[in-house]
This record gives structure tokens, sequence and C-alpha cells, in this order.
């Protein structure tokens, strides 16, 4: 994109779900995967060709959350190769440059940073990371509750291979709560802005973002985030890049998992008002946009045909 904002994709599950793809609950977006390889493919195909520079490996519910304990322990390491292996053959053909990033998910269930079991962490990061890590350009961690999250899948990936020099992205969801005059945003541990600045340092990521909330609530973020960017460089620390991908899901609780049940999306989120939100996210500091759950191809090609600074 012009003026060095970086496009990400859009939600991989509600397109795959949209198309007609094999989908339902607790498998989530792993079913494509399993039993209909070819519409996770055309779903990356979609959002590049759409303008997506980047597009996220179909690996998110690859966790026995989702696809049970048996199961994980089977096929984990197949199932990320074959969603890695998907994506890269999807960039081949795109004929614009495009990049892989391998997600790495919240291991216990989205939205739900009190079910973190570190003891248990690293034996369901490992095949993930194995199977990703012949495919993809860049780690991404998203949808992260919490700092202890981002932190196993740092001791992850150091333990896979510490001279692995790809950039590490984390992206943390936040509290669906907008109104930040009476409730600064923050993770959904309760961990301020700040902390997740401090912890994307200390852990040597090369981005800072914050996924599947909703949009109301990240431009409050970014802006915190912005100002203790600023405060870190002044004490000598390389700058952060900052991005946002927000969802459209309805008004929900949040101590409901973000896939315990088939979320209602807003009708209100189309490409021109999600365009509107992020246009202010790019004018506070954002370089990396796209979106999550309920943004589609046609949302990422207005980001593409619209966002020039």
């Amino acid at each position: 994109m012009q003026g060095g904002v970086i496009l990400l994709d859009g939600g991989m599950g509600r397109e795959l779900m949209r198309i007609g793809a094999p989908f339902r609950q607790p498998e989530w977006s792993a079913l494509a995967l399993m039993e209909a390889p070819e519409t996770v493919e055309a779903v990356h195909q979609a959002f590049l060709q759409a303008g997506s520079e980047i597009v996220t490996t179909n690996s998110y519910a690859l966790v026995p959350f989702h696809i049970g304990e048996q199961r994980f322990r089977d096929q984990a390491q197949t199932l990320a190769h074959l969603s890695g292996r998907l994506a890269r053959q999807a960039v081949e053909r795109t004929s614009h440059t495009a990049r892989v990033a391998g997600s790495l998910p919240p291991l216990f269930g989205s939205y739900r940073p009190d079910l973190f079991n570190a003891p248990t962490a690293q034996s369901i990061l490992e095949p993930l990371i194995a199977g990703l890590s012949p495919w993809v350009d860049i780690w991404l961690g998203e949808t992260l509750g919490s700092i202890a999250e981002a932190e196993a899948i740092k001791i992850g990936l150091d333990r896979a291979d510490s001279e692995d020099q790809r950039p590490l992205w984390l992206s943390f969801t936040l509290e669906d709560i907008a109104d930040d005059r009476l409730h600064p945003p923050r993770l959904r541990s309760g961990e301020s802005i700040a902390d997740s600045v401090a912890a994307a340092h200390a852990l040597g990521a090369h981005a800072l973002l914050f996924n599947c909330s909703q949009p109301e609530v990240m431009l409050p973020a970014i802006t915190l985030a912005a100002t203790a960017i600023r405060e870190q460089a002044t004490l000598g620390q390389t700058a952060l890049k900052l991005g946002v991908y927000a969802n459209t899901f309805e008004d929900r609780s949040s101590a409901e998992g973000a896939n315990e049940s088939t979320s209602g999306l807003r009708r209100d989120l189309t490409p021109d008002s999600y365009l509107t939100f992020v246009r202010r996210w790019v004018e506070a500091g954002a370089c990396i946009v796209g979106g999550c759950c309920g943004i589609g191809p046609e949302h990422i090609r207005k980001l593409h045909e619209e966002i020039t600074l």
C-alpha cells in the first residue's frame, strides 16, 4: 500500500463459512483444513486478489480446545504444515509481492487468559511451530489475552530455533469497552496497554498489534501504545511498528470465549464504515492494518483502494 502502510488479510473463519466450506463448532476454521483444504487456499487467494500483502495461516483453531486432545496429538503438526503450505501456494500464485504470517493462537481458548496453563503451553506450541516453520515469513502471536501468552510464544520459538531471524509480531485482544474516559483500554487479562508495549520490547517483537476486538476500542489503544513507544524510544529502544485488525462481532460479554458459539456479526461495519475506522488508526500511528472475524475481501479491497497517505 502507499505511504508505508502494510495491508493484512481479513477473517479466515467467517469467510470459509460464507463460501459454504465445512464449518461448525468446535472445530471452527480447522474443519475446512481437514475436509476441504482447497477452500482454505481459495480464501487466501480472495484476500490476495483484494490487495492483501500478508496472508495468515489457517492454524488458529489447531489447538485441543477446538480439535480435541486425541486429534491434536495425532494430527496437529501435519495440519499446521498443511495450513502453511496452502498459504504459501496462494502467495506464489499472486501477482504482487506478499508474505505469509504463521498464526500462533491462544492455546487454551480465545478471550480466556484465565485458562492459560504455562506448564502445558509448550507441548501445544511445539507441533504448531514445527509444522508452520517451513512456510512462514513472519511469526504472528494473535488474539493473545495476556502477556503470559506472549511470553510462552517467545519461549516456544526460541526452543525451536534460537537463531530464527524471522520477525515476531505480537497481537493482543482488548476488552470491548469503548468509553476510555471511564475505563482506559486494556488487555482481557486487565493488563495495561503500556504493559503490552514494555512486554513486546522485552520479547524482541518487531510489531505490536491489537486484534479481535470491536473497532471502537482500537483508537484509544493505539493512541496509548504510540505514546508508550515514543517514551521507550527516548530510552534507546527501537520503535515498534503498530497494527490493528478489528472484528465485526456484535456486542457480547467478554467472559464468553470468542469461538464458544457462532457470534452474530454487525451490519453497520460495511467496507466504507470500516475504512473510516482504519483511517483514524493510521493517523494515530498504525502502519499495519487489516481485519479479523467478519472482515471479508470486500473490506480489504476498499482499504487497498483508499488508504493513501
